[in-house]
């Protein structure tokens, strides 16, 4: 019985990993995406906060904030936000910036 909550434990960190992965290469790909939008240079993205909860949609799953740096000019950089339920964009906040 003890190994058997060992597998469930060990495939729920895997699974769990896995996800994560999954949800910061989305927020790659969402950031990326706003900054060809913008047509400025994706300079970094980080995740900011994490945590597991009930989605708008009712189901679990996990809300993410993630922020991008990006440089319209080359020397001065902004910083956005990226609002994430899971792998879909929520919501994105650009501070103005120069073109």
């Amino acid at each position: 019985m003890a190994s058997l909550w060992t597998f469930i434990i060990i495939g729920a960190v895997i699974y769990l990993f896995w996800l994560n992965r999954k949800v910061a290469e989305a927020a790659n790909a969402h950031a990326k995406r706003q900054s060809e939008q913008l047509q400025v240079q994706l300079m970094s993205v980080a995740c900011i906060k994490r945590r597991f909860g009930l989605l708008k949609s009712g189901k679990p799953g996990i809300k993410s904030e993630f922020m991008f740096e990006f440089s319209s000019d080359g020397e001065s950089v902004y910083q956005g936000v990226l609002f994430m339920e899971n792998e879909m964009l929520k919501s994105v906040v650009v501070p103005p910036h120069k073109i």
